[in-house]
């Protein structure tokens, strides 16, 4: 077995998961490469820092650079184990594109040689690993192809990640890993990398069953935000507090519902449950109807905040853009689509309030829209639409909301005053 200072290895996509990826690997002294089309990525890493926010990421990825574990660039070279973890998004129709991830299995087939092991951790319709080990077979026919009917010169695998913003340091390294081989070989060449870093239980199994589990974990999270999403809207048709009832309803020992919100975004749960519907369009109508309710739920937003604007005067602050609490990843974002249309509807009214972030998206050019911070916003507007969670929203004390219309998606103020100064229904779920 190679050493982990003579181990080098290629990672390909340097973003929310490629990076810190890299990161953790470099930190086990193996000499990590990371590559990016984005030549302001690679210049901004090679200098010891950061282009995302992820906790105490700033501070391992200078650490290993400082070390020469990990540099980056746009060029491939040479390794003993290639990374995947590039984008594969969906178009209009739904349909997931696996374009990045062929092209970048196009790149690592220049430098592939015997004994190499590629893995593949995008989030990938079932049968991209295959197709992966196929466009490599026709770029090096030189090299025997694992999984047909012989044993390859290089292993396969597909291994998801299955981590969460804000903890992805720490869940890289203690979540469990499901490793899928081409080959049963392939996937023991796989879990032999994985144990240099994963403290969590590496299973193996073969890539088709790996690609629907890392889909499946996520259409079952969407499912269930999409329930507790629909009965946000029936307990707000009722004139009930929703998280009130979730709150009693989950003290049933066999009951968790989840919490509601503005939508569901990022790119996992918004996207990976549409690679199984467009693979079975027939056998997926529980799927379906779970991405169009939690679509749905941000229309609905924007149609009760639009009204209650037109009801209100003055300045409206849209507090959050992200698609989650304590993070700056605003993919997928349903606070980004309610904040921004609501800008386009009353344009220079808008105000948002985005702690991570240093200036408005480009979805708010053109609104007269503004970015402003949370003291700004609680002097100035006197309407205020909570479309994220973040801790520091959370701060803000009832005596600051005093005498303010509020819209709480998230639930984050329930002693927000009943006395007249403030609709009861306003504080519901939107």
């Amino acid at each position: 077995m190679v050493s982990d200072s003579e181990l080098k290895v290629v990672v390909l996509g340097l973003g929310y998961i490629g990076l810190p990826t890299a990161a953790v690997i470099a930190r086990t002294g193996a000499r990590v490469l990371g590559i990016d089309v984005h030549q302001n990525v690679v210049d901004t890493i090679n200098s010891g820092k950061v282009h995302i926010e992820e906790v105490d990421l700033d501070g391992l990825v200078s650490g290993v650079v400082a070390r020469g574990t990990l540099t980056a660039s746009i060029q491939i070279a040479p390794a003993d184990v290639f990374v995947i973890a590039v984008p594969t998004p969906f178009g209009d129709d739904h349909q997931p594109n696996i374009g990045y991830v062929l092209r970048a299995a196009t790149s690592l087939a220049a430098v592939l040689k015997a004994g190499d092991t590629v893995i593949l951790e995008s989030t990938s319709p079932v049968g991209t690993t295959e197709k992966v080990r196929d466009l490599l077979a026709e770029l090096r026919p030189d090299l025997k192809a694992p999984g047909r009917g012989e044993a390859g010169d290089y292993a396969l695998a597909y291994c998801p990640e299955r981590v969460l913003p804000g903890r992805i340091l720490v869940e890289l390294i203690d979540n469990d890993r499901v490793i899928g081989g081409i080959t049963p070989r392939c996937a023991r060449k796989a879990l032999s990398f994985y144990r240099r870093f994963v403290r969590g239980a590496c299973v193996t199994t073969n890539a088709r069953a790996a690609e629907m589990t890392k889909l499946t974990e996520n259409a079952f999270r969407d499912v269930n935000i999409a329930f507790a999403n629909e009965l946000s809207l029936v307990a707000d048709t009722m004139g009930v507090d929703v998280w009130e009832v979730i709150r009693l309803a989950n003290r049933h020992p066999r009951v968790n519902i989840l919490q509601p919100g503005p939508g569901v975004g990022g790119h996992c749960i918004a996207v990976d449950p549409w690679f199984l519907v467009a693979a079975d369009p027939e056998n997926t109508p529980l799927i379906r109807t779970a991405r169009e309710v939690n679509d749905g739920k941000t229309e609905h937003v924007i149609a009760r905040a639009a009204a209650l604007i037109e009801e209100t005067a003055g300045p409206v602050a849209c507090l959050g853009l992200a698609f989650k609490a304590n993070i700056d990843d605003f993919r997928e974002s349903p606070a980004l689509k309610v904040a921004a249309g609501l800008a386009r509807g009353f344009g220079a009214r808008i105000r948002v309030v985005e702690p991570y972030a240093n200036a408005l998206p480009h979805e708010f050019d053109g609104t007269g829209a503004t970015l402003v911070d949370l003291d700004t916003a609680i002097e100035t507007c006197s309407t205020m639409i909570v479309l994220v969670d973040h801790d520091l929203f959370r701060s803000v004390p009832v005596d600051e909301r005093a005498g303010k219309a509020v819209l709480d998606t998230r639930g984050i103020w329930p002693d927000q005053p009943r006395d007249g100064r403030v609709a009861p229904a306003l504080r519901l779920a939107g």
